[in-house]
């Protein structure tokens, strides 16, 4: 079975593979509900969607209508103003037909211009504490991506005590030594308060090349073989208490469930070593700091 952990103070043990739900955004109802099946015979106890990915929450509902209480379920506004995130939340609550969401989460805070409009008055922040006191919502957290997120992430749990963060965390992004410097306090500091810690880009290889043939499920190209993917996967795992959100291809999920399996018989003793070996002849970080933060070009 995939292993568990509390997922911070929130009172729920998530399994340590969170279903990322970007990947049911551009599937048929069909394709979807038999994913959703998959991830569910997986022991997966944590959807994280987003109102941004495509029709995402609109192919969990049927589910949901059944099984709302199986799972923890988690959105994201990428609106910065009060008034357009809690429309925001309404529309998730709509499209999903549920009543109430575990986790609503800032979508991609890393700028200061964002940051500051969120956490002024009358912001996102006000909205979602007014949305939680209301019952609309449980927990709130935060998520992001590139080189500086760990280090706004920081920021902002100096301003209010989020229940969750989300960032990237795969060997590449931590060869960047400021990164890694921010990302560890970042992680200490979760551990002393009780704060989830979500990564992503576990499998990433590198961004699209422009002859690259492959099937584009995601918007980076992700690793496919089984054996780095498992050793990628362990990497992640191997850290106390961090959870591993899946990747928006959909095809990889068998392969990143059974990585997540076999890490209960341990791992390579020089995991590092093969890791690096992995990424030593295709990889290449998604973000460099000051040229490519975004998520595309």
């Amino acid at each position: 079975m995939i292993p568990t952990h509390p997922f911070g103070n929130t009172g729920h043990h998530s399994s340590r593979i969170i279903f990322g739900a970007a990947a049911l955004g551009g599937m048929r109802q069909e394709k979807a509900d038999s994913t959703i099946d998959m991830v569910r015979k997986a022991g997966i106890n944590h959807f994280d969607t987003a109102a941004s990915y495509g029709d995402s929450e609109l192919r969990l509902r049927d589910f949901l209508q059944d099984h709302r209480q199986d799972v923890f379920l988690a959105s994201k506004t990428g609106d910065r103003d009060g008034d357009m995130s809690r429309r925001s939340i309404e529309r998730s609550l709509v499209r999903m037909q549920i009543d109430q969401l575990d986790l609503i989460q800032f979508h991609n805070l890393a700028q200061d211009a964002d940051w500051n409009t969120v956490m002024a008055a009358g912001g996102a922040l006000e909205a979602a504490k007014q949305a939680q006191k209301e019952g609309l919502v449980k927990f709130i957290g935060i998520t992001g991506h590139g080189t500086r997120i760990a280090e706004m992430h920081l920021k902002s749990l100096a301003r209010y005590d989020f229940a969750s963060v989300l960032l990237p965390y795969y060997h590449l992004m931590m060869q960047d030594d400021q990164y890694k410097a921010e990302f560890e306090a970042l992680y200490k500091l979760c551990a002393d308060k009780g704060i989830a810690v979500q990564t992503i880009k576990a499998i990433a290889k590198r961004r699209w090349r422009e002859d690259d043939p492959s099937p584009k499920f995601s918007w980076y190209e992700p690793y496919r073989d089984e054996d780095v993917i498992e050793r990628a996967v362990h990497f992640v795992l191997r850290r106390e208490r961090l959870f591993l959100n899946s990747t928006s291809d959909a095809s990889l999920l068998p392969r990143i469930f059974a990585a997540a399996e076999s890490f209960n018989e341990g791992v390579a003793d020089n995991l590092d070593d093969l890791v690096a070996e992995d990424n030593a002849s295709e990889g290449e970080t998604l973000f460099v700091r000051d040229v490519s933060d975004d998520v595309r070009l």
